[in-house]
């Protein structure tokens, strides 16, 4: 990252002008972990969904891996030319930004074997650059496309999760690292109840089940009386074993013919029959769409591995009849049987049951379809277009207003620029030996015009430093790092009193509130130290009035950036601090901003503040603090410490 950095920033939806909760123009992002090319379930959902909000006003960015070596060059070429232009030329119909090839994903585990670095850093680009108000990810289990973008979101982040498949979310080698994203969803949505039942056994959270859209296809009427049977083979393998079972049972009158078709090659088995191969019609590369235009019935087998609801919705709006297995998925689309047959998963006897009933009975098949086919405003994409942007619309009230008051604004653009660090300590924290003297001096001597000091659990170092300081040049900001109960240590600002430690988050933000004082999270996911996590924070989001993206003695760069991405997500006024336990680190990253007077003025300031870093090796002021506070006997230390304090009065 450069060395200068502005604070959190806002997204294209500055005006929060809400009609029906809604803002009237969005900036979304779609990230799918399919190929855009490639034909499944999910990437359709994506593509129909974005054209949808599209036609809304909205501006759409599909974010997809790419077979197309000309799409991927011309996205790349994009994001190095004018990033913010892509949302500009996303106006009435989505923009795809092909991302590159990602390794195809094995039909049993449904999931890639690896992301390629130049896949990852294209996302991580157009993230960091476009100002998106919402990144929606499809199945975003790692690694994928829709994970990545995830990791790097600094948007409101929605997650959707399709086909409930077992095997998808119980084998993930990268459990671990999916559920450490799943905690930065805003809204986790489920495309069905079996789905929402199935991630909350393995990643628990709340998930909100919004139908998927489906649209009908023009069928083609019938020629010749045969009835027409279709199997659509994109299930596990056992489930065309088991139609191809079943199909030897059926009586061969009344007339009847099937289309077996998946995307991937299909031939006909070795083993079928004569009589079979007069009727039945394997057909590989065709989409699902095609198959169901010249269909009456289609039939799923699927024993749980790998269902295909998207094809069941399909057929339903579209008067096709189903028969399918007794999974979760299928009854909940088939509410229970009312819209189609059922037969037990594996039992291809019942199956067959099913079929001769249908074909023998016209007027079962009749009503069957006119009862699915009310199932078309259900699974419309209008519906499904105006549940997500009630769920956009709500997120968005989430995050912070952005400006206070315009006068206090006004005021403030004549002061001076001073650069100011806000986390520091003094002996007085139990694990720092800078006495405040030097402290003050070291200050002063480092070019800064403000301080917080914010000693763990104790204000006496800050009152004392700010009675030292009164008159001069330098301004102390009286702080502590307090630490909770259970969440984590939060900073309160411009306070009069200590706040005893071990309270709850909440609690401990209500005192800081209750001395009118500034909340100010620091390194909060630096989870090498106790911090709050994602969810804590989530629970306070309205109470957080400043966060530390920048803090030098945070070992792991990645706990920094997630700082960032979470400011810029909520609209956070952003903030930095050296977190100095010996004198030779202070300053080492700082914040310019405005000359300030009391808590408004600084959160007003700050909004503006840049962030400046020249950071101390983190190394060498870690030597230092253990040799202050750890290696000499406490005789020594003190005699250090007052050392320093006469070598400060000598040189005042």
């Amino acid at each position: 990252m450069a060395a200068k950095d502005r604070s959190a920033s806002t997204g294209p939806g500055d005006s929060d002008d809400y009609t029906h909760g809604v803002p009237p123009r969005l900036a979304i992002a779609q990230a799918s972990p399919f190929a855009w090319e490639a034909d499944s379930e999910v990437g359709e959902h994506v593509a129909k969904l974005s054209a949808a909000l599209s036609r809304r006003g909205h501006r759409v960015l599909v974010i997809a891996p790419s077979l197309s070596p000309g799409l991927v060059r011309d996205s790349r070429r994009a994001l190095r030319g004018d990033p913010a232009a892509l949302l500009e030329r996303a106006d009435g119909e989505p923009l795809v930004l092909g991302v590159g090839e990602v390794l195809s994903f094995a039909p049993a585990r449904r999931r890639a074997a690896s992301l390629p670095v130049d896949v990852a850093r294209t996302i991580e680009q157009a993230l960091e650059l476009l100002p998106l108000d919402v990144v929606h990810v499809h199945e975003p289990f790692a690694p994928s496309a829709a994970s990545s973008a995830l990791r790097h979101s600094r948007a409101l982040n929605v997650g959707s999760f399709h086909a409930p498949t077992e095997r998808l979310v119980s084998t993930q080698l990268g459990r671990p690292l999916s559920q450490l994203l799943f905690g930065r969803l805003d809204a986790r949505l489920a495309s069905y109840r079996a789905t929402r039942e199935l991630m909350a056994r393995y990643f628990p959270g709340e998930y909100r089940v919004v139908a998927p859209g489906a649209e009908p296809v023009a069928r083609v009427p019938s020629a010749g009386g045969a009835v027409r049977l279709v199997m659509v083979a994109e299930e596990e393998r056992a489930a065309l074993r088991l139609f191809l079972r079943a199909l030897r049972l059926l009586p061969a009158e009344p007339a009847w013919r099937v289309t077996v078709c998946s995307t991937r090659p299909l031939t006909a088995p070795a083993t079928l029959s004569r009589t079979l191969r007069e009727r039945v019609r394997f057909v590989g590369g065709e989409r699902a769409t095609d198959a169901l235009a010249d269909a009456d019935v289609l039939v799923l087998a699927s024993e749980g591995v790998r269902p295909t609801p998207g094809v069941l919705a399909r057929a339903l709006v579209s008067g096709v009849v189903p028969v399918a297995p007794r999974l979760a998925v299928y009854e909940e689309l088939l509410s229970e049987g009312s819209r189609g047959l059922e037969f037990e998963p594996g039992d291809g006897q019942t199956l067959a049951a099913q079929l001769t009933r249908l074909i023998a009975e016209p007027e079962l098949r009749r009503s069957r379809a006119a009862s699915g086919e009310h199932a078309a405003e259900e699974l419309g994409y209008e519906r499904l277009t105006d549940q997500l942007e009630q769920v956009y619309g709500a997120l968005v009230t989430r995050r912070h207003g952005g400006r206070g008051d315009a006068r206090v604004r006004r005021a403030l653009r004549e002061r001076a620029l001073i650069d100011v660090d806000l986390h520091m300590h003094t002996d007085h924290s139990p694990d720092c030996a800078t006495p405040v003297e030097v402290l003050l001096a070291e200050a002063r001597a480092r070019g800064l015009g403000a301080i917080a000091v914010t000693d763990h659990n104790e204000i006496s170092g800050a009152l004392e430093a700010q009675r030292q300081a009164e008159g001069g040049d330098l301004e102390v900001i009286v702080g502590e790092e307090i630490k909770t109960a259970e969440e984590g240590e939060v900073i309160g600002l411009f306070l009069s009193h200590k706040i005893p430690r071990g309270l709850t988050l909440a609690e401990t933000i209500a005192e800081i509130r209750r001395q009118r004082g500034v909340v100010y999270v620091p390194h909060p996911f630096d989870r090498l130290h106790s911090v709050p996590d994602y969810g804590h924070l989530l629970t306070v989001l309205d109470e957080i009035d400043a966060i530390e993206v920048f803090n030098p003695r945070v070992a792991i760069s990645e706990f920094n950036e997630e700082a960032v991405r979470f400011a810029a997500k909520y609209r956070i006024p952003a903030g930095a601090g050296s977190d100095a336990h010996v004198s030779q680190g202070l300053g080492s990253v700082r914040i310019r901003m405005r000359q300030f007077s009391g808590p408004e003025e600084f959160l007003e300031s700050l909004r503006d503040a840049d962030i400046v870093r020249n950071p101390a090796s983190l190394l060498y002021v870690q030597a230092l603090k253990f040799l202050q506070t750890r290696a000499l006997p406490e005789s020594a230390r003190k005699a250090s410490r007052q050392r320093r304090v006469r070598r400060v009065a000598r040189n005042s």
